[in-house]
């Protein structure tokens, strides 16, 4: 099982990253934090990054029946979902697998929220994908 849904695209990083924004909410998920990796490191440590964002997205009906399922399940949440540019320059959107959720506890409910989950981040990702750069 691959720990990430990844995708790249043509987009220009802003772009991308307002993008992720926008398809994330399609799907029902509220950006909760927003980190950027990249002016953190910098500011703390002097380290120089490529362009780095952490979006922490919550669907709210989801994140409730993983709880329910699993209380220690929320060590997971919110679903961090990076756009980064690459080596090559590309930009890459990635979220963590929620099939993982299914690796610590188990249970019907917990699939269903994991299938669900992982389906919407998906669709979101792979739509971002397929935006035109303008």
């Amino acid at each position: 099982m691959d720990h990430a849904i990844t995708v790249t695209t043509d987009l220009p990083f802003d772009e991308a990253l307002q993008a992720t924004r926008e398809r994330l909410s399609d799907e029902g998920f509220g950006i909760l934090s927003e980190i950027d990796l990249a002016a953190t490191l910098k500011a703390k440590i002097g380290a120089d990054l490529a362009p780095q964002v952490i979006l922490g997205a919550c669907r709210p009906p989801l994140a409730h029946a993983a709880v329910q399922a699993e209380p220690s399940i929320g060590v997971f949440l919110p679903c961090n979902v990076v756009v980064r540019v690459d080596d090559a320059g590309r930009t890459v959107v990635q979220a963590m697998n929620p099939d993982f959720m299914t690796q610590i506890a188990s249970g019907a409910a917990l699939e269903d929220v994991a299938a669900d989950a992982k389906a919407r981040i998906t669709r979101a990702l792979e739509a971002v994908a397929a935006t035109p750069a303008s």
